[in-house]
């Protein structure tokens, strides 16, 4: 196992924030201060894969998509999956890019990635993955009668639209993402969670959790580090309610039997949490969750959840 490769996961909120229009200067701005605050990882670690989510901007095309004039073809989900990873792997790879200085600065690529599905996943039976804008609930109602959409409240407010989130089997392109860290490079790799296909290499209509891919990423590649970066300063019991408690430094036996509990919901903070404990599992390594604000802190686990092993 190489003992400083390590997987960062930026949240769909590193590059269009709940509230923001989506207009490309705000993307810019948001990513290159989410660049910003990689810097100091990367100039102290090198060995880095980025992955993101794409919740917001594959939601966005599918709005797109059924505007359209009639006549006019509808790109299927894994398609937008896919366009998604190059809009956003240029809005990030450029930003660092920019910030990052020295004239031996690290090359950055971003590699278009599939991940393996099967068809079989209790998940097309019970879509939970939030996807597209938010919506009042008589806006939400209207949708689900107008284009036969499932949609449920977020736990961020409002009302958005879900799908199907299999489970990530294996990343078709793990050995060639680890070759190029491996020369030297900073990848940007499973965004949105990779395009999903079927064990026939039969595209499939769904969007995979990026936190969860990020860890079978992490896995497949022998990374020791899964940091998970978010818009909330770590993982909390009771979150939000009386007796609220923030987790620190916590075991894998003990984050598991909280999760078992039913501590973490499932369309916020359960995938990650999910993710944290397979990775933590199967490498031996450790996992953080934090703020992206915070990211070197997280790094450097003086903020932040930090899920060892033990």
């Amino acid at each position: 196992m190489s003992n400083n490769l390590t997987i960062i996961a930026l949240g769909g909120n590193a590059i269009l924030p709940k509230g923001a229009r989506g207009t490309p200067e705000e993307q810019w701005r948001t990513v290159e201060k989410a660049a910003l605050q990689l810097v100091e990882i990367i100039e102290e670690n090198p060995r880095v894969i980025i992955t993101h989510g794409n919740g917001p901007q594959v939601g966005y095309l599918v709005e797109a998509f059924e505007n359209l004039p009639p006549g006019k073809p509808r790109q299927t989900l894994d398609i937008a999956v896919a366009m998604t990873q190059g809009w956003l792997g240029y809005l990030i790879t450029h930003s660092l890019d920019r910030v990052l200085s020295g004239s031996n600065k690290p090359r950055i690529a971003a590699v278009v990635t599939r991940v393996m599905v099967s068809r079989r996943d209790p998940a097309f039976q019970n879509p939970t993955k939030f996807i597209g804008s938010y919506y009042t609930r008589e806006e939400a109602e209207k949708l689900t009668r107008e284009r036969g959409w499932v949609m449920k409240p977020d736990p961020r407010g409002g009302y958005r639209r879900v799908v199907p989130s299999p489970k990530p089997l294996k990343v078709l392109e793990a050995e060639v993402v680890k070759s190029l860290v491996d020369s030297g490079a900073i990848v940007v790799a499973v965004g949105g969670g990779g395009i999903p296909v079927d064990e026939n290499l039969e595209p499939v209509e769904a969007v995979i959790d990026k936190d969860l891919a990020s860890a079978r990423l992490g896995i497949e590649v022998g990374a020791s580090r899964l940091i998970i970066l978010t818009d909330v300063p770590g993982v909390a019991l009771n979150y939000g309610k009386p007796g609220e408690k923030w987790l620190g430094r916590v075991m894998l036996d003990e984050i598991k039997k909280y999760y078992a509990e039913g501590h973490f919901p499932p369309g916020s903070m359960g995938p990650k949490v999910q993710a944290s404990i397979e990775f933590v599992e199967a490498t031996g390594g450790v996992a953080s969750i934090g703020s992206l604000g915070e990211a070197y802190r997280v790094y450097k686990m003086e903020a932040g959840t930090h899920i060892v092993p033990g």
